[in-house]
């Protein structure tokens, strides 16, 4: 079984669409993970028409490039009522809309984080799973899955507590993205946390990064020492075979000069370079390195 090397439109969600396509195909990705948010020029679930749902899947296919997840963010934990039931609708529209943009493989996960604060974190998973498990009901209504993405200083940053909340909701259409460098930068080493997640993994997210948390940096993948031949070796040998999806934090895109497609490129180069050297298979665009 082969990983298939994506990128994450996180990257660069004010560019219009056709752009963020043709960045991702250019470096060589064969899939890209795109964000729907309505603060930038990027699909609102609310605002986006049937006919523009046709389009996109369109452009997707006229790229040949794979839609391996929809990054659409809303706090299920908001404080004011109000707000987060619209959070939650925002979350459940987002589900429909990635049923409507599916491909052969049926739809692609729709990402969200789960917010919260490691203080509060015992009311906060008792409230997530009530929450995230309706959720993953209409996600199985549609054929969807909802993709937890951990993130270091929320409620779920650790992989203990994420094994826990998949537990309680315990639904195949609720799983979870895969973003190690949230775990690296709390000092866990991924012989700990890779056997415990990967069983839910159904996306993953890569980047770099540098010290520990709070006084952490993302990086580009390959500016940090960040062992990506241990990582790939560790995916493939436990039976991963989805999609790698480099993912640019906001971090570098703050950056004087920042350029998503100088760091697509270079990004492709460290995890090819990377899976060629572990001898591990791994699908980009026109190509396929490491064992059969």
């Amino acid at each position: 079984m082969s990983l298939h090397l994506a990128f994450s439109a996180w990257a660069m969600r004010d560019l219009p669409l056709e752009q963020q396509l043709d960045i991702v195909r250019r470096a060589g990705y064969v899939g890209i993970c795109l964000v729907s948010d309505p603060h930038f020029n990027s699909l609102d679930p609310a605002t986006t028409s049937p006919a523009e749902r046709r389009r996109v899947r369109a452009l997707l296919d006229s790229k040949d490039l794979a839609l391996t997840a929809i990054a659409g963010h809303a706090n299920p934990l908001e404080p004011d009522p109000t707000a987060r039931q619209a959070n939650l609708d925002r979350i459940r529209a987002g589900l429909d809309l990635a049923a409507d943009l599916a491909g052969p493989d049926g739809p692609p996960p729709l990402i969200t984080m789960g917010y919260g604060t490691p203080e509060t974190y015992a009311a906060d998973h008792e409230a997530l799973a009530e929450r995230f498990a309706k959720l993953a009901q209409h996600a199985q209504a549609i054929g969807g899955v909802l993709a937890l993405e951990p993130h270091v200083g929320q409620a779920m940053d650790q992989p203990e507590k994420i094994v826990s909340l998949m537990r309680a909701v315990d639904s195949p259409h609720f799983r979870l993205n895969l973003d190690n460098s949230h775990f690296e930068v709390m000092g866990r080493d991924m012989d700990e946390y890779l056997p415990m997640l990967l069983p839910y993994a159904v996306h993953t997210d890569l980047k770099d990064q540098r010290g520990r948390s709070p006084a952490h940096e993302f990086l580009v993948p390959g500016e940090g020492d960040f062992d990506y031949g241990r990582y790939v070796r560790a995916l493939h040998a436990a039976g991963y075979a989805g999609y790698l999806t480099v993912e640019i934090s906001v971090m570098v895109q703050r950056r004087p000069g920042y350029d998503p497609a100088e760091v697509a490129a270079r990004s492709f180069r460290t995890v090819v370079d990377a899976a060629r050297e572990a001898s591990v298979p791994l699908v980009y665009r026109g190509a396929k390195v490491g064992a059969p």
